[in-house]
């Protein structure tokens, strides 16, 4: 078969493509689940069950999309998508469903775990594990200093709040999110050039949008698909820029398979081609950007031929796209992006993420209709200074801001904990619903910094990776069985939305994590700043937004004042209020300030492949394997298999389902194949939710493989990110 049989099979119309597709009929599935929700409530009304309904916030992704849950005699019955949520719009997704599952699952954490000198844990008490930790951290501060403790949690409602607030009490400025192992450079590298972390496409009235590497038909925010799916059923032009044929390819009119790592040289071609061309929006470019000259003339160099070398894509289709984007121009975009091809992927992902904004930049795009929208998001104002007294400012720079001077300050890099613990700079590490050994770096290099740590304490609902290494487990109750602070929801509209108490506690045991480190907090001797209730901060939040608890827990979510949002140029928060083709800032840190090509790390040798990894729809990264419905899902559709393309097979002698080795310069393992012609020859792809080593996770142990385990432990220049995908490997057929 020719390349360009191939490329007119991996490329069919958008209409032959959806018509008949298992996909189609399982989104269709997914939209009709609330109609059978809602036969089911029926049913259980008309058996005469004692029916109760209250709203909540999933816990299956960072998406908390809206949902109410329903019990019958205090047991949850169903869960349904809110339907004015922004995100949900009246569906849940398959994690949705899956997580509300939690509460009942046989393998939760039930009461506070001590691990004992042999590794093996035991259950302890709440006052003994406070004790025991408060008297740990008061000897690391008075020896080292509160800047040798530090806090990583995955961003909830309260979670966020209350963590920051624990740490700081205690003096420490090192708080980090998961960020550094999911969009830091991104999020860091949008920054440099808008002054926001982030933008949407206004995808109603796009008539073309340019994904690379992200794929909503894997993510799921529910909303998300269903724009995309009504964008492309209004013949929108919708572009796959992805090693991989991901799930989104049923939306999309065209497939381009690049050379993982690349992108950021596909980008720059179409830049080249608009500014060679002529084919840039001179007003906007003129009248609302600082460094275009300098930009211009180094782009000058970055020709379709020049990047068809480095990524693969043949010239003539960046011409081709290049032209067709400054025709559809402005009411088009380079979609933002999350995880994906420059999250935190490669060593360019921050540059990737400015050439992103510059293409965008050079159609005219940003603020207009169909284009690049920068809106705004609300948040709660000032509340009583008594009631709720502000936390002092703890001295001293958070660790690896100094470093890694181009890090995002909302989220910090957590890989500088890991790397603090080895230098002994950190001695003290707590974890909020975070697994960082198992999926934010190399698992053999957080396991051998947390061994050198003096406290390590984890606050989760099952047994992670990270818990295994912690000194301390404290077990948090289930989204569905606790209350927590006001999510305030940005975009054209303002929102705010809450998790409410929707179930009893199902094991007594278990507390929210307001009251846990609220209870941490007095033991530490830090407890004036945790005098209230989590119910009195919410209704003073609320009350700051003109929105009440009472008024919320009713209707799930309220829609709040206009933002006023409208159409037009924004006024770029940068320090130059304009796009930045060049950033002092970037320049200061020892980079080149205009924005320009840089390459990936790692390139194969002859007999290995690029290595890449990926979400799916029905998992979320390691939360969620060990829930008996999502793991059965995997199991039965052999998800957690390694994806090899058809030519690659036929060359190694590997047949579809047969077992292969897997071997990087850490890790070898083993797992079967799936032969599939979706994916381009010379990569290999492995979804990133396997590989689960904990014994208490019984479902999910064993099964697949931990994509992290074959990354070396590095750090992206500048910010500080995992650099994931920053890895070759050989394959072998064992099997």
């Amino acid at each position: 078969m020719t390349q360009e049989e191939k490329r007119a099979l991996f490329a069919p119309t958008r209409r032959g493509f959806l018509k008949g597709s298992a996909a189609t009929l399982a989104l269709a599935a997914t939209a009709g689940a609330y109609s059978f929700g809602t036969w089911q409530v029926e049913q259980a009304a008309a058996a005469g069950g004692n029916l109760a309904k209250g709203p909540s916030l999933c816990n299956g992704c960072s998406s908390k999309c809206g949902l109410f849950a329903t019990t019958m005699d205090g047991r949850l019955w169903i869960v349904n998508g809110m339907e004015d949520h922004p995100y949900a719009k009246g569906t849940l997704c398959g994690r949705g469903q899956g997580t509300a599952q939690w509460a009942y699952d046989d393998e939760r954490v039930t009461q506070p775990m001590k691990r004992m000198e042999d590794g093996s844990f035991e259950p302890i008490s709440w006052d003994q594990a406070y004790k025991e930790i408060a008297e740990k951290v008061k000897g690391i501060i008075e020896t080292a200093g509160p800047e040798a403790l530090a806090m990583i949690q995955d961003p909830r409602p309260s979670g966020k709040y209350y963590t920051k607030r624990f740490i700081n009490a205690l003096g420490s400025n090192n708080f980090y999110t998961h960020g550094a192992a999911c969009n830091l450079s991104k999020e860091s590298g949008i920054e440099q050039a808008i002054g926001a972390s982030n933008y949407s496409v206004d995808w109603p009235n796009t008539k073309m949008v340019v994904f690379i590497g992200r794929s909503y038909g894997d993510g799921i925010r529910p909303s998300s698909v269903q724009s995309i799916a009504a964008a492309a059923e209004r013949d929108t032009r919708i572009v796959i820029v992805d090693p991989r044929l991901n799930n989104t390819g049923i939306f999309a009119s065209d497939w381009i398979p690049i050379k993982p790592g690349n992108d950021i040289a596909f980008l720059l071609g179409i830049a080249n081609v608009l500014v060679t061309k002529d084919l840039y929006d001179h007003a906007f470019v003129e009248q609302h950007s600082v460094g275009f000259p300098e930009f211009a003339a180094q782009v000058a160099e970055y020709t379709p031929e020049w990047a068809e070398g480095i990524c693969d894509v043949p010239a003539e289709k960046i011409v081709e796209i290049a032209e067709a984007l400054a025709k559809a121009a402005p009411a088009c975009a380079i979609e933002p992006s999350w995880r994906a091809a420059f999250g935190c992927a490669h060593q360019n992902s921050f540059e990737t993420a400015r050439c992103v904004c510059a293409v965008n930049a050079l159609l005219g795009c940003w603020g207009q209709k169909g284009g690049a929208l920068i809106t705004s998001s609300p948040k709660a104002g000032e509340v009583d200074p008594i009631k709720f007294p502000s936390v002092p400012k703890p001295a001293g720079t958070r660790l690896g801001d100094t470093e890694f001077p181009l890090v995002s300050s909302s989220m910090g890099t957590n890989l500088a904990v890991l790397d603090g613990c080895l230098n002994g700079k950190i001695e003290g590490v707590f974890f909020y619903n975070s697994n960082a050994v198992q999926g934010y770096s190399q698992p053999a290099k957080w396991r051998e910094a947390l061994d050198k740590a003096k406290l390590v304490v984890s606050v989760d609902i099952q047994m992670s990776e990270t818990c295994m290494q912690s000194d301390y487990v404290l077990p948090e109750c289930t989204v569905l069985e606790r209350m927590e602070l006001p999510e305030f929801i940005g975009g054209k509209k303002h929102y705010v939305a809450m998790r409410t108490k929707v179930l009893e506690p199902v094991h007594p045991e278990p507390k929210p994590c307001d009251q846990i480190f609220s209870e941490l907090a007095r033991a530490c001797g830090v407890g004036q700043y945790f005098d209230f209730t989590v119910e009195e901060l919410a209704a003073a939040q609320l009350a700051t937004v003109g929105a009440s608890i009472e008024e919320v827990t009713e209707k799930g979510i309220v829609e709040l004042s206009n933002p006023g949002f409208s159409y037009g140029v924004p006024k770029f928060k940068t320090p130059t209020e304009k796009f930045q083709f060049i950033s002092e800032k970037v320049g200061a840190a020892g980079f080149n300030p205009v924005i320009g090509y840089a390459p990936r790390l790692v390139e194969p040798a002859a007999d290995e492949f690029y290595f890449v990894g990926g979400k799916q729809g029905i998992q979320s990264h390691t939360m969620t394997l060990n829930l008996e419905s999502l793991n059965a899902i995997s199991r039965e559709y052999d998800l957690e298999r390694v994806w090899l393309s058809t030519a690659d097979a036929q060359k190694l002698g590997i047949a579809d389902g047969d077992t292969v080795e897997l071997s990087s310069s850490e890790f070898t393992g083993r797992t079967r194949a799936k032969v599939t012609e979706r994916l381009k020859p010379g990569v290999v792809f492995l979804p990133t939710h396997y590989g689960n080593t904990s014994p208490y996770l019984t479902r999910a142990r064993d099964l697949g493989l931990n994509f992290m385990d074959f990354v070396p432990f590095h750090m992206e220049p500048g910010v500080g990110a995992a650099m994931t995908q920053e890895v070759a490997v050989k394959v072998r057929k064992v099997g």
